[in-house]
């Protein structure tokens, strides 16, 4: 009884075939090099515009804003919250004037702008908190703030300590400032009420301008020295901090990472 029989059907050895779904020799490494590079400028695409559209990270390498920004911090900025300008792009470039689809700080905002005094620091950025609207009157009187004649209220909570306990560290008086819209956050006296600048002339921000001042009060380069932020240099809000280390740490010393920091929002 004859048995099922299979027929297997043997295609050619097509070479030519071959050669056209499978690149070799140099122009296959030229096809795969041009779609690395297409990949990399996309990659490069993408980042560029969500720093610029969306999140950019900062560092935070002083102390003018502790206790709220330590030395060491890692932050993200939106670039949305104030609209954009030619500072919300890279290296500033001069594509348009003003600002688009801007609205405006509000007071007690910690924002980052370009230094806008034209001297060794200009065009750097700059973090500090938004204490003074267009049109406000603002001076520091005994280390007290003063916005339109009326004293902010501000409340003594404890000492805010710098250095190693056992190695005599410096303890510094630490306060919680209420701002006349309800906003409150924590600033240091370093030097008490005696400092530099504890005691200034009474400054009337322009429009479209704002009067910002870091909450290390005594160790802070801000409008108390005569100059105050066109809304055009600002960059973004600072929202929240995503990493945090001592500045004389390595990233790889995980043991020295202050985790509590991290995912902390920005008040």
């Amino acid at each position: 009884m004859p048995g099922n029989r299979m027929i297997v059907r043997m295609e050619p050895d097509n070479a030519e075939t071959r050669k056209k779904s499978e690149p070799q020799g140099s122009r296959g490494r030229l096809a795969n090099f041009i779609e690395l590079a297409r990949t990399i400028v996309y990659a490069v695409l993408i980042a560029v515009g969500i720093r610029t559209l969306a999140y950019e990270p900062f560092s935070i390498p002083s102390g003018s804003m502790i206790p709220t920004l330590l030395i060491g911090d890692y932050l993200f900025v939106s670039k949305f919250s104030y609209g954009y300008s030619r500072n919300s792009l890279p290296f500033s470039l001069p594509v348009f004037d003003g600002r688009i689809l801007g609205s405006a700080p509000e007071r007690g905002d910690v924002a980052v702008f370009k230094y806008p005094v034209r001297d060794s620091n200009f065009g750097k950025d700059y973090i500090k908190r938004i204490v003074g609207l267009p049109g406000d009157r603002v001076r520091v009187t005994s280390g007290v703030l003063h916005i339109n004649g009326t004293p902010v209220r501000r409340m003594k909570i404890g000492e805010f300590t710098f250095g190693e306990r056992r190695y005599g560290a410096l303890k510094v008086a630490k306060y919680i400032e209420t701002l006349p819209n309800g906003r409150r956050h924590e600033l240091i006296e370093a030097e008490g009420d005696f400092g530099r600048m504890d005691n200034t002339r009474e400054w009337k921000v322009p429009q479209g301008h704002y009067f910002a001042m870091g909450d290390n009060r005594d160790n802070s380069l801000d409008s108390r020295f005569g100059w105050t932020v066109p809304e055009e240099n600002l960059v973004g809000r600072a929202e929240f901090l995503f990493f945090s280390k001592p500045p004389d740490s390595w990233f790889f010393e995980v043991w020295n990472w202050r985790f509590s920091r991290f995912l902390d929002g920005i008040k």
